[in-house]
Formats: C-alpha cells, sequence, structure tokens
C-alpha cells in the first residue's frame, strides 16, 4: 500500500511531559482521515508533529516518499503539507485581505495575485469585506476564510484541528461543504472533529488516540466502540 503521508513510531514530547508514544499509521493519497479522542488524547500534538511545530523525540514523518522528519514547518508547507490550527484558524486583527496572502505566502508573487483575485472571484464575500479585520467576520466566515487558501490552491495535505468548533448548525453544513470540494479536488485530509456523527460518515478511514497511543485505526464504521472506550476511561 503507498502511503502519501505516515508517522512510523513516533513519540512526541513537551518537555519533560511525553505526549505521544510509539504512534504509527499512514494515510493514503485522496483519502480523509478522522483523528479522534478525547480532550487531551494527543490529537493535536499529531497535527502540530505533522507540521513541524512539535519536534519528535523518536519516529519518522514521511511525506511523498520523503523523510520529512527533520524539516522546517515552512519547508513541508512548501512541499504541500498544510495545517489549519484550531479555533478559527485566521489572523483576528488582520485584514481579510492579509489573510488571504498569507495563505498564498509560499507562491511567487505573480502567482500570489492570480490565487487572490480567483479567491475573490469564487468567493465575493470576501471582496466585499477584503479590508475588514477577520475578527468582525461571524465564526463561520472566518473558518471559511481559513480553508479557502487551500480551496483556490489545494495542497497535497491539509491537516484540519476541530473546523467546526463553536459554530452553528448552518455554519456547520458550509465547513463541511468546503471540506467535501477539497477532497472532490483529490487533497488527502486528516481531519481532526468532535462531531462525530459528521465525521465518520465523511472519511475514510479512522484513528483513535487514547493516552498519546492509537486505540484503534480503521474503518469509521467500527471507530465508535473503540471512541466510546476511550472516553469511558478518561472519565
Amino acid at each position: 500500500m503507498t502511503h502519501q503521508l505516515s508517522l512510523q513510531h513516533v513519540d512526541a514530547a513537551y518537555g519533560p511531559f511525553r505526549a505521544l508514544f510509539d504512534v504509527t499509521f499512514g494515510v493514503e493519497p485522496g483519502a480523509t482521515t478522522a483523528l479522534l479522542g478525547a480532550n487531551g488524547a494527543g490529537k493535536s500534538t499529531v497535527a502540530r508533529a505533522l507540521s513541524g511545530l512539535v519536534p519528535l523525540t523518536k519516529g519518522t514523518i514521511v511525506l511523498a516518499g520523503e523523510d520529512i522528519t527533520n524539516w522546517s514547518m515552512w519547508r513541508r508547507r512548501r512541499a504541500g503539507l498544510l495545517q489549519i490550527p484550531e479555533g478559527r484558524g485566521v489572523f483576528s486583527t488582520l485584514s481579510v485581505e492579509e489573510n488571504l496572502k498569507m495563505g498564498f505566502v509560499t507562491h511567487a508573487s505573480r502567482e500570489r495575485r492570480r490565487l487572490l483575485g480567483e479567491a475573490y472571484e469564487r468567493y465575493p464575500l470576501f471582496l466585499e469585506r477584503r479590508r475588514s479585520r477577520a475578527g468582525v467576520l461571524s465564526g463561520g466566515q472566518q473558518r471559511l476564510l481559513s480553508l479557502v487558501p487551500a480551496l483556490v490552491a489545494p495542497p497535497m495535505v491539509l491537516l484540519v484541528d476541530e473546523p467546526t468548533l463553536g459554530l452553528d448548525p448552518a455554519a456547520l453544513s458550509d465547513v463541511y461543504e468546503a471540506l467535501a470540494t477539497l477532497k472532490q479536488q483529490g487533497v488527502t485530509l486528516v481531519i481532526i472533529e468532535q462531531q462525530i456523527d459528521r465525521i465518520l460518515a465523511f472519511a475514510d478511514h479512522a484513528i483513535v488516540l487514547h493516552h498519546g497511543q492509537i486505540e484503534y485505526q480503521g474503518s469509521p464504521d467500527l471507530a465508535r466502540d473503540a471512541l466510546e472506550r476511550g472516553l469511558t476511561q478518561s472519565d
């Protein structure tokens, strides 16, 4: 089986606190993987390790056949690995346009101008609000704004941490529509999500973490039992 992204026997820590223990999994090209678990299970640490924000204490990360374990965050991003962090994923004090430009920062200047124009053409709301601070947008609009660079210039792999956190049902549906578009574009998705029913219906593969270790990986249909066991053990 060819994996577009894989972790092999990965440990990670925050100073003396160990957060991941021998985590091994692979993601196939174009597949959507749900990363699940209770709060503190290690989901966000996995995403930060993949994107280069948290160094490994052991193990290897491979992207499209290349060992990227020691690559910087920016080098990983230029290679096609993009993370959208937990929360709204925008710089709230910057304008909408400045946020979009930040999203295209790894592209050449001429290409950035073209991508910005395409973003405004596809999402005219952001053209109208381009000079507004991103922080005054609704929660759903901020989350969509964070996804627009990936929608306009699809990365190879997109890591999305809690894309629907705090959103109302209408905004949640808008976010999943955007994720479905990315999936149709062939983007490999790794999604950390608390909306269990929604993500298990959307994902091709599920991984359940418990105390920094993999409790289960396989079909989303069978992930719920492992998730419920982990939640019960965490109570």
